[in-house]
């Protein structure tokens, strides 16, 4: 399985950005997809998650209320809705899957934590 990550760029304080992550591959199953961030000097952290049916989310208590997370399972796609971001929100973003069922070259097999490349997001006026 491959994530591939899109949507990065500039975006000034209190405008909106959305990143998407498209997953691809010999998919038959993804459970929770999200996205991380990582900002130079810090670590990587979890920013929101969405679980497979799309009823469960989580969001740091950094940018909830602000950000929200989606999903389309027809096209196995998570999008991060960026609003009113904070040059804090200033990071490269990383999208994830924790698990997939797959297609194996001898039969269905999970894969875990699999990572997209990383998009970076720059929050300044």
């Amino acid at each position: 399985v491959q994530l591939q990550a899109s949507g990065g760029g500039r975006v000034q304080p209190g405008g909106y950005l959305t990143l998407s992550c498209a997953a691809s591959g010999p998919i038959i199953r993804i459970n929770a997809m999200g996205w991380y961030r990582q900002a130079p000097g810090m670590q990587r952290e979890l920013v929101a998650r969405i679980f497979a049916d799309g009823s469960d989310e989580y969001f740091s208590n950094s940018v909830k209320d602000r950000f929200t997370i989606s999903r389309e399972n027809t096209r196995n796609t998570v999008y991060l809705r960026m609003v009113s971001p904070k040059p804090e929100d200033t990071a490269v973003y990383y999208c994830n899957v924790d698990h997939a069922y797959v297609n194996g070259d001898y039969g269905p097999v999970y894969e875990f934590e699999i990572w997209g490349q990383g998009t970076q997001v720059t929050v300044s006026s």
